[in-house]
């Protein structure tokens, strides 16, 4: 199977699809068309669907319109206690399967997944605003590229060998506790839940209460491919009531989670009592250095290409290359060139069939997004494309505009803070020791990204950068590579070989 290239965030988009972000279309009305109201009123625990022990529930709201178009119950600590109990029971027999049974359940996960890819896309455009371009190739295809890629490591995975005297084990760690995010929803469950299933481990899963309907779908298809009762285990819910019973709960043995610092931080407080693995994907302020050998359509294609990923998912993605690093003497020629890519961007209802970029995910999110767009114009910052407020035409709905600020320097909030929009920074550097001084002068290191014509030079500034993936000159994503940061962008790995190493535990069996 190939895996489909794009996840996460995209490399920079093409410069044939770049000719396709041209202008903003004004919707009249929901291209989605009607939209029948959608309720989740059960989990699934222990092979089943059951109804939740509380009466909690929420309205799931459609980015592009600001209206309801469903609701999901919320689950409490019982319903968490009932699910860690089944998965419990369940991995007594299950880590104890053989890999060609494992090997089987992946590629039935598989088949079904492949079946359901356009239910998933559509859940994801309504749940979160995604357009429908990249609901299908981005957000659902890298779910199935994780699974594809974990059913292929687990092929040869070595979890025994001889080392000198003694044997090597590597064993399935126990009960998971899967803490999902809204922004690549599939996505993070897949290279979560892929590798655990391959390592024999058992789960209870959280997604976010603000995305759960592509969730439900992936708990049919897991269903449908007769996962075990008790392997996976649904609860929906939010972090107070849920997330925290999960990485709190002393039955549960490692929790991985994906989400804010913020957040992060809480989560490995609760876990900390009970001594269990915490494996995190936080928050990014990844810097983007385009060095001063492009000249022409080189430097052109690179400053462009990093703006048009700026508005991939709306911005919202951790690794978002959201600080562009410049030549200072090119700094106004680098700002006219982001400035009329990020003008040239389609912002349009998600259910629109071209190349556009949807809403953000919340009025939450979109008051965040302002407030540091403002509090950039209050420290100095020279706005030189979008700005505050929704783009002109468009009175409803979660929508930015696409934003550019040049003449930051890295002292600024919106330099330091994760805006999680479609909102980049454009900082001067003097020189190569300068820019990766910038570069890692940040909390962060989940990814960076570095642009250049001396494949030694770039090479040389890749090996000095404080980030857990380094892209060089726009090379797409590898899904066998590890993904995962540095500092406070989290700890341990995902993706491929290196996220199967996050659900097992290291046995030494010595002598005879």
């Amino acid at each position: 199977m190939t895996a489909p290239k794009s996840t996460r965030f995209a490399a920079p988009i093409t410069a044939a699809l770049a000719s396709s972000f041209c202008r903003v279309i004004l919707p009249t009305t929901s291209n989605l068309g009607t939209v029948q109201m959608r309720e989740i009123k059960q989990f699934y625990i222990d092979g089943q669907w059951v109804a939740p022990t509380g009466k909690r529930t929420m309205a799931v709201i459609n980015p592009a319109g600001e209206e309801p178009s469903g609701s999901v119950a919320l689950g409490e600590q019982d319903d968490v206690d009932r699910a860690v109990k089944a998965a419990t029971r369940a991995f007594e027999s299950f880590s104890r399967t053989s890999r060609k049974d494992r090997l089987a359940l992946l590629q039935a996960i598989i088949a079904g997944y492949q079946a359901r890819m356009g239910d998933l896309a559509k859940a994801m455009t309504l749940e979160m605003g995604v357009p429908k371009w990249l609901a299908g190739t981005g957000q659902a295809g890298s779910g199935l590229a994780h699974f594809a890629q974990a059913a292929k490591v687990l092929e040869t995975f070595e979890f025994e060998h001889q080392h000198g005297d003694h044997t090597l084990r590597r064993e399935p760690i126990g009960v998971c506790g899967l803490i999902t995010p809204w922004n690549w929803p599939i996505n993070q469950i897949a290279c979560k839940l892929a590798p655990a299933l391959a390592t024999g481990c058992t789960s209870v899963w959280k997604p976010s209460e603000l995305s759960p309907y592509s969730a439900q779908i992936l708990m049919e298809i897991l269903h449908e491919a007769e996962v075990p009762a008790g392997v996976v285990n649904l609860v929906h819910g939010d972090g107070p009531g849920v997330g925290a019973a999960i990485s709190a709960h002393p039955g549960i043995d490692m929790v991985s989670f994906t989400g804010s610092t913020r957040a992060g931080i809480e989560v490995a407080r609760a876990a900390a009592p009970t001594i269990k693995r915490v494996s995190q994907e936080l928050g990014g302020k990844s810097a983007n250095i385009i060095l001063d050998d492009l000249h022409g359509d080189a430097f052109a294609k690179a400053v462009s290409g990093g703006m048009q990923s700026m508005c991939i998912n709306s911005g919202q993605s951790c690794n978002a290359p959201s600080r562009m690093l410049v030549p200072a003497a090119r700094m106004d020629e680098a700002a006219t060139i982001a400035a009329a890519t990020a003008s040239a961007v389609l912002v349009a209802d998600p259910g629109d069939d071209g190349m556009v970029m949807g809403p953000v995910i919340s009025g939450n999110q979109w008051n965040k997004i302002q407030g540091l767009i403002e509090i950039g114009i209050k420290e100095g910052a020279r706005v030189v494309a979008g700005g505050p407020g929704r783009p002109e035409g468009l009175n409803r709905g979660y929508y930015v505009r696409p934003t550019v600020f040049a003449d930051v320097t890295n002292d600024m909030r919106i330099a330091r803070e994760e805006v999680f929009g479609p909102v980049l920074v454009l900082i001067g550097y003097d020189d190569d020791t300068d820019a990766v001084r910038i570069a890692n002068d940040t909390p962060y290191g989940l990814a960076a990204y570095i642009s250049g014509g001396d494949a030694t030079r770039v090479a040389k500034m890749a090996a000095q950068m404080r980030a857990g993936q380094v892209i060089l000159n726009g090379t797409g994503i590898d899904m066998s590579a590890p993904f995962g940061g540095y500092k406070q962008s989290g700890n341990g790995r995902e993706w491929g070989a290196f996220g199967f190493e996050e659900y097992l535990e290291t046995k030494a069996v010595i002598g005879a």
